[in-house]
């Protein structure tokens, strides 16, 4: 590995002279984190990229992610220290899986997470992101029925949320934040009874932390689900001395930053993606200086795949993703 006092250095020049702007996802090392022009969730960061002068895009997070990223800046140069970088949930869901769904409800809106690859985003009317997630769905007329893929966690938060009956939900999930359970959830709180909890929608345990908030076995008024985003905002006013977080462990960095007055612990401390963790240092000098792993999307796929995701923008202009 690079020595500590010098990559950051090296990183930031070979970013200057390839005319790179840096992005981190919130998942990432925090060593990535500190050294990315712009840390953020996956949607914030591409469209931050698309306004930026740069040239290059180099993108530290998954691969779905960088293709959303040459989406909305077709024009740039997107690169990824390494294409092995994939997502579980992203390969829950296939083009030929969703073609069969589309055949089997036809005159359904299928709604996309963004967390898919740019082929099955191809696929799909229109995009959503954790956080605008019920909004797009609202955005669909009453009585016409909503295919929502791939993670079922976050489809029952927003079906769960609008009340929606015509709704199908895929069955996919991300193994990370599927892993984090109720048990982890109840003995977090039994741990700290006077902290706040702040649990991602594509957590195993959203469902059962709604109902268990309103049954009164965790306190319903410093219980909230949310984005990523929605996790940084709410920690800027937090005055209690402890947060537990109920997502990929990455994310505390950020959250520490933002209010180092408050402890966020994670619920479950080994809730890690590996994907997310394949990005290092040394290859992230490697992309710098080799130019690799350029990321591509087929014209065919990508002019359908770009109008699912500003259908999206243009329902929430604003929104946060993952």
């Amino acid at each position: 590995m690079p020595t500590t006092t010098t990559w950051p250095a090296e990183v930031r020049a070979l970013a200057q002279e390839r005319d790179a702007v840096l992005l981190a996802h919130n998942y990432q090392d925090p060593a990535i984190q500190d050294v990315a022009d712009h840390v953020g969730d996956s949607l914030e960061l591409s469209r931050i990229a698309a306004t930026t002068d740069a040239s290059t895009i180099v993108f530290c997070g998954v691969h779905f992610m960088a293709e959303t990223a040459k989406l909305l800046s077709p024009d740039k140069t997107v690169l990824i220290p390494t294409a092995r970088a994939g997502c579980s949930l992203a390969d829950t869901v296939t083009v030929e899986g969703v073609r069969s769904w589309k055949q089997a409800h036809p005159g359904a809106a299928v709604v996309a997470y963004v967390n898919t690859s740019a082929a099955v985003k191809a696929e799909a009317d229109v995009c959503c992101t954790s956080s605008n997630a019920v909004a797009v769905v609202d955005s669909i007329p009453a009585d016409q029925p909503v295919l929502f893929l791939p993670d079922q966690f976050l489809g029952a938060h927003v079906q769960r949320q609008t009340g929606r009956q015509n709704m199908e939900i895929w069955m996919g999930e991300c193994h990370v934040h599927a892993a984090i359970s109720p048990a982890d959830i109840r003995a977090s709180v039994a741990a700290h009874p006077d902290a706040e909890l702040l649990v991602h929608p594509e957590c195993g345990c959203a469902s059962s932390t709604v109902w268990l908030a309103g049954e009164g076995e965790l306190p319903a008024d410093r219980t909230r689900i949310l984005s990523t985003g929605g996790m940084l905002a709410a920690a800027r006013g937090l005055t209690a001395k402890t947060a537990l977080v109920a997502t990929e462990v990455g994310m505390l960095h950020q959250l520490g930053k933002a209010n180092q007055h408050t402890t966020f612990l994670p619920v479950n401390p080994r809730a890690t993606c590996h994907y997310m963790k394949m990005i290092t240092p040394e290859l992230l000098l490697r992309c710098l200086r080799e130019g690799r792993d350029e990321v591509t999307v087929p014209a065919e796929i990508a002019a359908p795949a770009r109008r699912a995701v500003e259908r999206m923008l243009a329902i929430s202009p604003t929104v946060s993703a993952r």
